[in-house]
């Protein structure tokens, strides 16, 4: 029987730490061998993510609808279409069998998440997402969090705390 992966999302506006963190989090994870997979939505405007223009990015752009390319374990893989869906991406992660799936952005998406607010002006995402699971703030603090764990960014107990709350999900 195959266990689905543990789903934990990213979320915070521009330069608000998420790939930082994200970073941390994979660095103390895989130092546990656990595995690790990240979907990043890419929305800033610029178009399509662009890799270095190698053979397996000219394939494509001459109208291969994918290219899989491998080198020493390494494996790059793009494709082309209209639009991936989040659920089509978590099905392609899945065949690589992580115990996690770490989602940088795609804050509309229903999984669990731990959201970076940079300042006051990020408060209102609070009213917006849901499945909150922790806040991670730079300066200011949110008049209310409720029952959400309220962190400072600036200290490594959300990491420690975030690190725990992933094995207790992915049971070890």
């Amino acid at each position: 029987m195959v266990k689905n992966p543990f789903i934990l999302q990213i979320v915070g506006y521009q330069n608000s730490g998420k790939t930082t963190s994200i970073l941390k989090i994979i660095e103390r994870l895989t130092a546990e061998s656990i595995h690790v997979v990240t979907i990043k939505h890419h929305a800033h405007g610029s178009g399509k993510p662009h890799v270095v223009k190698k053979d397996s990015t000219r394939h494509v752009d001459a109208g291969a609808i994918a290219s899989l390319i491998e080198g020493n374990g390494r494996l790059l893989f793009q494709a082309d279409k209209e639009q991936w869906t989040l659920a089509e991406q978590i099905e392609l992660c899945c065949f690589l069998k992580p115990k996690l799936i770490l989602i940088e952005g795609h804050k509309k998406a229903n999984f669990p998440k731990i959201v970076l607010l940079r300042d006051r002006q990020d408060f209102h995402l609070l009213e917006q997402l849901t499945n909150i699971f922790a806040i991670l703030v730079w300066e200011d603090t949110p008049e209310k969090s409720g029952d959400i764990l309220l962190f400072s960014i600036k200290e490594d107990n959300w990491l420690d705390w975030a690190i725990q709350m992933i094995k207790n999900r992915i049971h070890l």
